[in-house]
């Protein structure tokens, strides 16, 4: 899922987006667009598809991932969060309640519930009791969502009825802790189930880990949602460890600092050896950038610090994250996922 934080994806158009490029889905974050234009007025307009002018699906995040990297600007309670807006230094509180209404006013077509997402390192005692505190948030918000959708009427109840609330497995790096959370989860019956707390700073090889942890814990049946992953590289491994849905900022941001990704690997745009290179960024990709300019002219327009350079970039960059999925669901479909798997392990180490 391309991430469009502020209702829209840096640097593409929403017709570049799902036409174009073929987005079924995208995330919009419900920290940022409370503090900045607000719920009710999104409400007001239509709803964030109106709002956008977004044809698709969207997930909305709950906000608890940047609300929790705010450090001393918020206080945790059992109740919820208060934290202060980096914006104006207004104070805000959201609650496992609230961040639902908040994610209904939206429309959201997939509503995240509020969690504690701990930073890397943390005590195994700490990590205990914020995934405690997650498990008691989750069981609030799935009830809160419910009697939500019992009470909606008319088009709200039609709208609920094409909606899904996720709780979030969270444990930082304790296996122990992550099946712990996973078990208890699985009761809620929920729509789905993501997991939570990585690329907070952990190794990989621990994020992974962590994944590996609640495999045979969450329904198979339900899609399996890892947040904030991963590079290009990571998402077959994602896969095969069982996740069905993934978001990441690393295509839009990286494009935008002169990091594209090919199927030969990284290519950093500003190194002189491109100068006079008249290729396409990957020569096996069929997107409009590839098909339309050169690395000599994308290295102009990065170093000239024109506009245009991260449109272009961006919608290489996306268009080669959705090509791998497109790659991945087709082997799957084709009973040869393994062989795919194991094609992309021997390019990744031809590549390192």
């Amino acid at each position: 899922m391309p991430v469009g934080t502020q209702a829209t994806v840096k640097g593409l158009t929403q017709r570049d987006l799902s036409e174009d490029l073929g987005v079924k889905i995208l995330l919009a974050n419900t920290y940022h667009l409370v503090l900045r234009p607000g719920h009710e007025l999104i409400r007001e307009l239509g709803g964030l598809h109106r709002f956008m002018s977004w044809p698709n699906a969207i997930l909305t995040d709950s906000g608890g991932f940047q609300v929790f990297s705010l450090s001393g600007l918020r206080k945790i309670t059992d109740q919820g969060v208060i934290f202060q807006s980096h914006l104006n230094g207004d104070w805000h509180t959201f609650t496992p309640e609230s961040t639902i209404d908040v994610q209904l006013a939206f429309g959201s077509d997939i509503l995240m519930v509020l969690d504690e997402c701990p930073e890397f390192p943390v005590s195994h005692e700490y990590a205990r009791e914020a995934m405690h505190r997650t498990l008691r948030w989750a069981r609030r918000a799935n009830e809160h969502y419910r009697s939500k959708i019992s009470e909606s009427g008319g088009a709200a109840h039609e709208l609920a009825a094409r909606q899904g609330l996720f709780p979030i497995v969270q444990g930082s790096t304790f296996r122990d802790l992550r099946r712990e959370c996973a078990e208890a989860l699985v009761e809620l019956d929920s729509e789905g189930y993501a997991i939570g707390g990585l690329s907070v700073g952990e190794p990989r090889p621990l994020s992974m880990d962590m994944v590996e942890a609640t495999e045979d814990l969450l329904p198979r049946h339900k899609p399996r949602y890892a947040m904030g992953v991963g590079m290009p590289a990571e998402l077959a491994e994602y896969v095969a460890r069982g996740v069905d849905m993934m978001d990441c900022v690393l295509p839009s941001r990286n494009a935008r600092n002169g990091c594209l990704f090919t199927s030969e690997g990284r290519l950093i745009i500003k190194h002189t050896r491109y100068k006079n290179d008249s290729r396409p960024i990957d020569e096996k990709c069929q997107c409009y950038t590839c098909r339309s300019y050169s690395r000599a002219y994308l290295r102009h327009l990065f170093l000239s610090g024109e506009m245009l350079y991260a449109v272009l970039a961006t919608r290489h960059n996306l268009r080669r994250y959705l090509d791998i999925m497109r790659e991945i669901r087709h082997a799957i479909l084709s009973d040869k996922f393994p062989e795919y798997l194991r094609s992309a392990r021997e390019a990744c180490a031809d590549a390192g």
